[in-house]
């Protein structure tokens, strides 16, 4: 490989890294005005003063953090050469991926079955669809870091990602811990903003 060819190489890593940043910088400050939309919202006369959080909300933050140390483990693994363990500690972090997608599923089920709130409708309350519009906003990102982490199993299979050339892991890797970062800052938001 030429000298030019490697410099070229070089910049397009950076650039999507900057691209991957500035969507995440975007993202953040959706959430941030939606979050300050929610404080703003709690002065209603009709804002529930009894808000309580489902409990499959707790377990999901600790499904979330658990993935974020299995994908990052995975990284480093795969820095040191050891091909076979990240094979197994991607699938593992994809499928605490799909462990906290469904602890939310149970989260909106406590919600609606156990507190008796709808999305919308004569049973639904301006807080809880707060907190419905955010999780499943959030989800939604979620659900794109595990296709994202599908792809880096894949390319990990064909025995694409080599020493140097894992730039498919870092940005998989770099997204999957915003969208875990932001679960953490919603849920203690909602924990402590009621």
């Amino acid at each position: 490989m030429s000298m030019s060819e490697e410099n070229e190489l070089i910049q397009q890593r950076k650039a999507k890294k900057m691209l991957l940043w500035f969507g995440m910088i975007s993202l953040a400050m959706s959430f941030a005005g939606l979050t300050s939309a929610y404080v703003v919202s709690k002065e209603r006369a009709d804002w529930l003063e009894d808000l309580v959080l489902p409990t499959a909300f707790n377990w999901s933050l600790l499904v979330i953090v658990l993935s974020s140390i299995t994908l990052e483990w995975a990284k480093r693994t795969l820095k040191n050469g050891q091909r076979t363990n990240v094979m197994t500690l991607l699938v593992i972090t994809w499928s605490l991926g799909a462990v906290f997608v469904g602890l939310q599923y149970l989260g909106f089920s406590q919600i609606y079955n156990d507190f008796g709130y709808a999305f919308t409708g004569p049973t639904s309350s301006i807080a809880y669809t707060f907190i419905f519009l955010i999780v499943m906003l959030h989800l939604a990102h979620i659900v794109a870091a595990m296709i994202a982490l599908s792809v880096v199993i894949y390319n990990h299979y064909k025995q694409r990602y080599d020493f140097g050339k894992s730039l498919g892991v870092e940005l998989a890797a770099l997204f999957w811990h915003f969208v875990d970062g932001l679960w953490l800052y919603l849920f203690f938001f909602f924990y402590f903003v009621r």
